[in-house]
């Protein structure tokens, strides 16, 4: 996902009128200090969606995905009151990426499992219609691509070009150096890359996801 530089903001123009500026509302307003924190409710409701897409692009698979939202938010419960106003979606993202490392590194190997072809159709009753349409719209072969990456980049990859963070944003998140950041992009995008090649010599459709050099 390619980041707007602040270069490449629109130049304001003196005639043109001021849109009016958007309100904050939830954490972001509790961030700015523009409100209190949410109730324990509001902030599930306004974050639970987040973190399960996140959850799924990590792990793959629902069941994990559902584990990991939840153990998010019993972190989150848990050390809530410790919580100074910074940014709350990206203290949600690092506790998730974590918790995927911590349970990679105590499991050895990640479940993957492959999507059904009805998944759309039929699915199931513990999920949100947001959650739903996460999982449906997943590619599969997107996804064997990623869960063939190591951890270390395939999270890298995901947070940059998923959920869109900057290089700083992550280096923070996962607790290394810039450096490291990008070299595990740069080598997480180059091994996806190649697996999407190798699978689209035999099919058509896995070659529409193939990025242009």
């Amino acid at each position: 996902m390619k980041k707007k530089s602040r270069d490449d903001a629109p130049t304001v123009i003196d005639s043109a009128p001021v849109a009016p500026t958007e309100e904050l509302t939830g954490t972001a307003a509790f961030d700015a200090g523009q409100a209190d924190m949410p109730t324990w409710g509001e902030l599930v409701a306004e974050h639970a969606d987040s973190v399960y897409r996140l959850a799924y692009r990590l792990s793959g698979n629902q069941h994990d995905a559902e584990d990991l939202t939840q153990e998010t938010f019993m972190r989150v419960f848990r050390s809530l009151k410790n919580y100074q106003p910074g940014t709350f979606e990206g203290w949600l993202h690092r506790i998730t990426t974590n918790l995927f490392l911590d349970m990679v590194r105590h499991r050895g190997k990640i479940r993957m499992e492959a999507l059904p072809e009805d998944y759309e159709r039929v699915p199931g009753n513990d999920m949100t219609p947001e959650q739903a349409y996460t999982v449906a719209n997943l590619d599969p072969a997107l996804q064997t691509a990623l869960d063939e990456l190591s951890p270390d980049f395939r999270v890298a990859v995901i947070l940059c070009d998923v959920v869109g963070m900057s290089y700083d944003e992550i280096a923070e998140t996962l607790g290394v150096k810039m450096g490291t950041v990008r070299s595990r992009i740069h080598r997480g995008r180059s091994q996806l890359r190649a697996s999407l090649e190798a699978m689209a010599k035999t099919s058509e459709e896995v070659s529409l996801l193939v990025p242009a050099h």
